[in-house]
């Protein structure tokens, strides 16, 4: 069967994660309140939040690496727990920090990792080369990891986490401090993995990345799930419209103040140079903009109109920036 068709069929099978009113309590800290999640067979997953909001907490408890006070985890239909070997043998993790033997070399390193979850040495070795070749490291792969760059060891992460051929992989901030080069292939590794029928949890800070590979994401703070949808849906969900940005050396201040009057608009700045304004929904916003200016004389230069981001999303839904 097609592994694009195998990835669709899955989707309409039980959800790879499905956790009901889960609650953790750290002394006073209710660091997860009810929290309700539903991760559908193979999608890429965007779990979203500020510092602080739960996300790991969550997580661990869906790996069954923390114990929790309520609520209810199923992966793949079963319930998990600490001693849920043979579930856990279907899940992949690659954490944030790169987690390798420096004394070991690329190959070596993976067939460790690969070792945990497969006992046989001539299924492994065909696993291993398999995740060499998947992350890219054929010319690496009897070289050590400290003579690879950021970007390679952030590979070699990625093939640690997923030699075993895990059904459901977490990858949690996969593309910190890479060059431009690994993270495109960091990010078309992902969404081959899904292509290829597997699902994928993805946390990042990174909100392009995050638009560019999920297939749905949710937002969640102070231990609540927020918001979920598709970038669009999400997007859709505020009151946040365009920004426009036009250039004019000779804007007059009474066109400033008419932009700001206009009821769709939140802002307008003008520095000399370059006139922002930021509005609210609507389906007239720059032509109400751009007839204020054409009305003054002025002499217009560049004009552009941003849709909002999901940047835009989350400040909106948090009150903070996802970096804050």
């Amino acid at each position: 069967m097609d592994t694009t068709l195998q990835s669709q069929a899955a989707r309409g099978q039980d959800p790879a994660i499905r956790v009901r009113g889960l609650v953790k309590r750290y002394g006073e800290t209710l660091a997860l309140d009810y929290f309700d999640l539903d991760v559908r067979r193979g999608e890429i997953f965007g779990l979203l939040g500020p510092n602080g909001s739960g996300k790991t907490t969550a997580i661990n408890c869906i790996l069954a690496l923390l114990t929790y006070d309520e609520g209810r985890i199923d992966v793949f239909g079963e319930p998990i727990g600490p001693t849920s070997y043979a579930l856990k043998r279907r899940l992949g993790v690659v954490p944030q920090e790169v987690a390798v033997f420096d004394e070991l070399t690329v190959e070596q390193n993976i067939d460790y990792f690969c070792s945990l979850y497969v006992a046989d040495r001539r299924r492994r070795r065909k696993l291993v080369d398999d995740a060499v070749a998947f992350v890219g490291l054929g010319e690496y792969r009897r070289v050590r990891p400290g003579k690879l760059s950021g970007g390679l060891r952030r590979r070699l992460n990625i093939a640690c986490g997923i030699a075993h051929r895990p059904e459901l992989v977490f990858f949690d901030e996969p593309t910190v401090a890479v060059d431009p080069q690994s993270r495109n292939a960091i990010l078309e590794g992902i969404r081959s993995l899904r292509d290829e029928g597997g699902t994928v949890v993805y946390t990042s800070h990174y909100m392009e990345e995050v638009e560019q590979v999920c297939d749905r994401i949710l937002i969640m703070d102070h231990g609540r799930h927020l918001a979920l949808g598709t970038a669009d849906e999400l997007k859709a969900m505020i009151d946040v419209g365009e920004r426009i940005s036009v250039e004019s050396l000779d804007l007059p201040e009474s066109a400033v103040e008419a932009v700001r009057g206009l009821p769709a608009v939140d802002e307008a700045r003008y520095d000399g140079r370059e006139l922002q304004v930021r509005c609210r929904r609507g389906e007239r916003n720059i032509a109400d903009v751009f007839a204020i200016l054409e009305a003054s004389g002025a002499n217009i230069g560049h004009v552009t109109s941003r849709p909002p981001t999901l940047n835009d999303v989350f400040l909106e839904m948090t009150g903070t920036a996802l970096r804050d």
